[in-house]
């Protein structure tokens, strides 16, 4: 059994909040044959614990307006590992010390991943992209 066409997009969605907050190594894992919980994991990390807030707050955000919010939080006080529980979606927003250590990819590398591109980001008012001219 693969993950669901909505738990997909939906992880897209997240994946794309994470990565629009600069998140580092977004990956989309369909998790569905190992686990009965949910379909999809998304993981992402950041240098500190601001930056982990930052990206878990736009993912929030964003899956809202896509229609969902979290069943479950947890970590967000410590800010070093928070977990956003949508039910069909998973996502861990991990400081980057916190993923070398525990490896959450190196545990599921027998899960596909899902391919993940992440969208440009939007232009600002003015022409500037945010990048370096």
């Amino acid at each position: 059994m693969v993950a669901t066409h909505d738990a997909r997009e939906l992880a897209l969605v997240a994946a794309n909040a994470a990565a629009d907050k600069k998140a580092s190594d977004v990956i989309v894992l369909d998790v569905s044959e190992q686990l009965v919980i949910t379909d999809c994991f998304v993981i992402a990390s950041a240098p500190n614990e601001r930056q982990v807030g930052a990206i878990v707050d736009n993912v929030e955000e964003k899956m809202r307006d896509a229609g969902t919010k979290p069943v479950r939080r947890e970590g967000a006080r410590e800010g070093r590992w928070v977990l956003l529980d949508f039910v069909d979606v998973v996502v861990h927003v991990q400081h980057a010390d916190e993923r070398a250590f525990y490896g959450l990819e190196r545990l599921w590398k027998d899960c596909p991943r899902i391919e993940f591109d992440p969208s440009p980001a939007v232009a600002e008012p003015g022409g500037n992209d945010g990048r370096p001219t």
